[in-house]
């Protein structure tokens, strides 16, 4: 289930005028010196925060989350920062309200328009499986419509995300457009649709793998992930490049699907290798045949292997991107993800559908400024990774039927 049968913003505009808007965005942004070093889901919110405006409502009550501080109140973790970011980029003031529940906030919003609470995991019961319930009333009395805009926090079965009881809980259209993309590449996707999956463990993407070979016509299968791969496949010399020991029962499962249902896989042919997991060292570039000698790990793929990928990926016609293809928080190491990147843009431009789901791969295409060259770029890692495995997002679920 994705949209289909809930509400949105845009069915209920007869509904907005006057109405004090409670809506759930996902402001987890990085915070350093007191500044907000990317607000890239900050400016993610704005369509939707827009159209409330021009729809009239009476005000609008944003709750959110940011870091992990345990239920516990953490200046690190505090939503100030926040506030003149968000002003500025929507031309009107933003009242800060240091806490999210009780008499005082909703005496304090009685003055204002745009107001931002204080972050709702200072409260034990955001996150709690029982005990909640009076949190979820206090949430409640905050305003007359529930919007959920955060598709990055919908995987989560929390308090402001699930349990706010107002008679309309609708989508945002930042949740709406990620849905739509979602729901086209899951549902109906133009052929051929490729997959392109990094990451460490074969044992955090077998449900994703699993899912996807019964959707993709091909998957392409770097970072850590690939030399359990080929360690296991084909009994390549991995040397000390990550290895995950599930993979030894997992891949065979992996490949044998893939053969039924007539997935092609492709897995790196070269690697760029150091003496460690660092940056400056002995890098050389080895072939599979070779292999990756003792006391040495792979942390990219190589050229070749850049140069096969790109054959690929700009012979499909829907790409979905989950995980970079080497440590590119390295720069020694990130030609392969990069290359990946362009030949994407060049997909893109050829007429394929291509998203990145969220996370990492988000982080690196938004490093270089290309995340307007794609498709779309998720604004959520765990969320998407979910909606890839075929699971139903509780902050969805729990959203207003249409009928």
């Amino acid at each position: 289930m994705l949209l289909e049968n809930k509400l949105s913003l845009e069915d209920i505009v007869d509904k907005l005028p006057g109405k004090r808007i409670v809506m759930r965005v996902d402001y987890n942004v990085p915070i350093a010196n007191g500044e907000v070093s990317d607000s890239t889901r900050i400016v993610a919110t704005i369509p939707t925060l827009k159209f409330l405006i021009e729809h009239q409502v009476k005000s609008i009550i944003l709750l959110s989350h940011c870091g992990r501080p345990n239920g516990k109140v953490d200046p690190k973790y505090t939503l100030a920062p926040v506030a003149p970011v968000l002003s500025e980029l929507i031309k009107m003031p933003v009242k800060f309200i240091n806490n999210c529940v009780g008499d005082t906030v909703l005496q304090q919003l009685n003055d204002g328009f745009i107001f931002l609470l204080e972050n709702v995991r200072f409260h034990a019961e955001e996150e709690a499986k029982s005990g909640y319930e009076e949190f979820r009333k206090q949430l409640t009395l905050l305003g007359d419509i529930y919007v959920n805009d955060a598709f990055g926090s919908s995987h989560r079965p929390h308090s402001s995300v699930v349990g706010i009881d107002l008679p309309l809980k609708v989508a945002g259209l930042l949740v709406k457009r990620e849905l739509k993309y979602f729901g086209t590449v899951l549902e109906s996707p133009n052929r051929p649709f490729l997959s392109i999956l990094g990451g460490a463990k074969v044992k955090d993407k077998v449900k994703l793998i699993m899912n996807l070979l019964d959707k993709v016509n091909e998957i392409i299968i770097g970072g850590g992930m690939a030399y359990t791969f080929l360690k296991v496949k084909e009994n390549m010399s991995i040397g000390s490049s990550i290895f995950d020991p599930e993979g030894v029962q997992i891949v065979p499962k992996i490949l044998e699907k893939a053969t039924e249902k007539g997935v092609k896989i492709h897995l790196p042919v070269d690697f760029v290798i150091n003496n460690g997991f660092k940056n400056e060292g002995p890098i050389k570039i080895v072939g599979k045949e070779e292999g990756i000698p003792d006391g040495w790990e792979g942390l990219d793929c190589g050229p070749e292997s850049s140069k096969q990928f790109h054959n690929v990926i700009i012979n499909a016609k829907t790409i979905v991107w989950n995980g970079p293809l080497g440590v590119f928080e390295m720069s020694n190491f990130a030609k392969g993800s990069l290359s990946c990147l362009d030949s994407c843009v060049e997909a893109k431009n050829n007429g394929a559908v291509t998203i990145v789901g969220g996370g990492d791969t988000a982080a690196l295409v938004e490093s270089v400024n290309k995340g307007s060259l794609f498709s779309h770029v998720s604004t959520g890692g765990g969320a998407s990774l979910e909606l890839l495995e075929g699971k139903v997002l509780p902050g969805i679920a729990s959203l207003s039927d249409s009928c």
